[in-house]
Parts: C-alpha cells; structure tokens; sequence
C-alpha cells in the first residue's frame, strides 16, 4: 500500500457527559487512532431539546489531555461565527494542541438551530456563497499578516490573528453536491469528506472531484479524500448480523437502507474487506462512527485487528 490510511473516530456528544467525552478521547489516543472529531451543532440532531456541547469549546478541552490525535469538526458552517472570530477560535485550539487541528467546513442544514438562536439561514445558495467566503477570509488569515475580504456575506479589512496557528490547519469540506461544494474543495479544500449518507455514491463522487479539480487546474493527487461512515464491529459473525439489525432500524431512512449493502460492518475480517474496496475508489481517510453505547470497545478491536492492515 503507497501510503497509510488515516482513521478517525467522532467523540460522544449528544447526550452525553464531558467525562464521557474525554474518557474517550483519551482512550482513542492511546489506541493509535489518527484524529477526533465533533460535530458543530448548537442543537442536538434530530431534536432542539437534546443536550449537545458546543464544538470549538469542547475541542479545546479535548486538545489538553490528548497528545498525539488530530481535533476536528464535522463540519463548522457559515453565521454560527463570524469567519474572522472562527480564526482565533481556531489558532486558539491549535496552540493548546501544539498543531493539531483540522477545520471541517460545510453549508450546515438543520434549520432550526439557526433560526431559533438568531443566526442567519439563507437558501442553499447563498450558504455555500457564505462557505466560499469563509474558505477565502480563514486562509488569508491563517497566512498573512493583515486580510482585507470584501464579500456578499462577510467582510473584513486589514484583520489581524495573532498567534498564527502552529501549522495552518487543514481545510476540511464535507458534503456532496457536485455541482457546487465539490467545486469549492477542488479551490479550497485540503480534505474533501463524503458524508455517511452518500457512502453507496463514493466512486462516483471521487470521479466528479477528479473532474472539479482538472477545472479548476488543481491536481487530484493534492487533496485527501475521507468518509464518514458508521462502522459495525464484532468478534463473530453472528454477533455482526445482530449488531447491524439494531443499526439499521437506529439509523433508519437512507443511512440504515444501505449499511447492509454499501456499509462497514462484520467481523474483523471483513470490514478490512469493506474499507479495502473503499481504499481502492481512492478513499484516503475514514471518520468513523462505532455503533455502541460505549464506542471504545469496537474502537479498542479495530484498533488491534483492522487498522494494522492498511499501516505502512
């Protein structure tokens, strides 16, 4: 294999303790995982009322008692933050981590959160607009001395962040519109991320990225290509196949439709087979979802009998 495959896993959040939280952390730290992630809502999905940690906050903790994973966000949208205050959050996080944070960008969806909490929701559109506006206002940022930006939704003149982040942080875009945020991670992204919902869609999509990146003259081999993807993990088969019962009616709609056919699950053995055929569309990255109350024990079995077999 030319080059390890990098394996993240999401943090408890929703309803969940920070003790939870960082035990996990730590846990998938010590395991050898490559990165932690959280996603940025203010709302519990599906449901207002569900306590959620805010992300930024919560990673900062996160960054002080780990030491090794990578910290990022699944995916940070458009008027939670002004882009310029988003920065400093984000330079913040990465000298507590001493360079370890990645920024997950998206155009957000769960209009209520947004709406409800006084942030502004446009259409479609206008909220990718809003993505590429940020995208340009976090690199001028995290890489000159002063940006001056003049856009339809944020502007900035001669803005400062100081520290500079310890290393500029990658950008992340996740989403799978091909007619827009794949052209925007063709001009920005460092990662493009499919999202867990369109995991059946990835050779297509990588296909359609190739083709946004010849577009914008950027070459393909330059950005990392990432799943989400809940992973269904067991010592046995039949353990598996009752696993991935509960998964499916948990998940329901599209996601749990397709788990059986398109999805990572089943002993050991075969979910290296199940990531191996991802590996092989061009996926470089997993961000991964353990299905589990407590998600360190199927971490702790794929961390000893899974990821070896993609590490250099």
């Amino acid at each position: 294999m030319s080059q390890p495959v990098h394996f993240g896993v999401t943090l408890p959040q929703i309803k969940r303790t920070w003790e939870e939280a960082r035990d996990a952390a730590t846990c998938f730290d010590e395991l050898g995982y490559d990165s932690v992630w959280v996603c940025d809502h203010l709302y519990g999905v599906p449901l207002p009322q569900l306590p959620i940690f805010e992300a930024w906050s919560q990673l900062a903790a996160v960054a002080a008692v780990t030491s090794h994973v990578e910290l990022g966000t699944l995916v940070t949208p458009p008027f939670f933050r002004n882009p310029a205050v988003l920065a400093k959050q984000v330079a913040t996080v990465d000298h507590i981590s001493q360079g370890r944070t990645i920024v997950g960008l998206g155009a957000g969806w769960f209009q209520s959160e947004f709406e409800q909490l006084g942030c502004a929701f446009p259409e479609t559109a206008e909220r990718l607009r809003a993505l590429d506006e940020t995208c340009e206002i976090l690199k001028g940022l995290f890489t000159q001395e002063t940006t001056t930006f003049e856009g339809r939704h944020f502007r900035v003149k001669d803005a400062r962040c100081e520290p500079k982040p310890v290393r500029r942080p990658p950008l992340l875009i996740g989403g799978g519109g091909e007619r827009v945020t794949l052209r925007l991670a063709a001009r920005h992204a460092d990662i493009w991320n499919n999202m867990a919902v369109s995991q059946a869609d990835l050779g297509r999509k990588i296909e359609v990225l190739r083709q946004r990146c010849d577009e914008a003259g950027r070459d393909f081999d330059t950005l990392a290509v990432s799943q989400q993807c809940v992973v269904v993990l067991a010592e046995t088969e039949a353990a598996a196949q009752t696993a991935l019962a509960k998964a499916e009616k948990i998940y329901g709609g599209h996601m749990g439709a397709s788990l059986a056919e398109h999805g990572i699950w089943g002993t050991p053995e075969r979910v290296v087979e199940c990531i191996q055929r991802h590996v092989e569309l061009g996926c470089t990255g997993f961000v991964i979802e353990f299905f589990g109350r407590d998600t360190r024990v199927p971490a702790a079995l794929f961390a000893e009998r899974v990821a070896p077999a993609f590490r250099a």
